[in-house]
């Protein structure tokens, strides 16, 4: 399957994460981890990519998108 890459700022970012939050978890569980991750890889500084013992920058969902029946 071929990639697509989109280039968006943070705020556009966390507005697609808001809008995913509104469908039906297990629908879009996947997608978000998967967004989730590659963001966090591309907002880690060489000082966060080393520090596994604090807080990392990056995306975090504030509250849980919804839960699995």
């Amino acid at each position: 399957m071929k990639n697509v890459t989109f280039t968006v700022t943070v705020k556009e970012a966390n507005m697609i994460f808001k809008a995913l939050s509104k469908f039906p978890f297990e629908e879009v569980f996947e997608l978000i981890g998967k967004l989730n991750e590659q963001s966090n890889q591309q907002l880690q500084t060489p000082s966060t990519q080393n520090n596994h013992g604090g807080e990392e920058e990056g995306f975090k969902l504030n509250k849980p998108v919804g839960k699995a029946n």
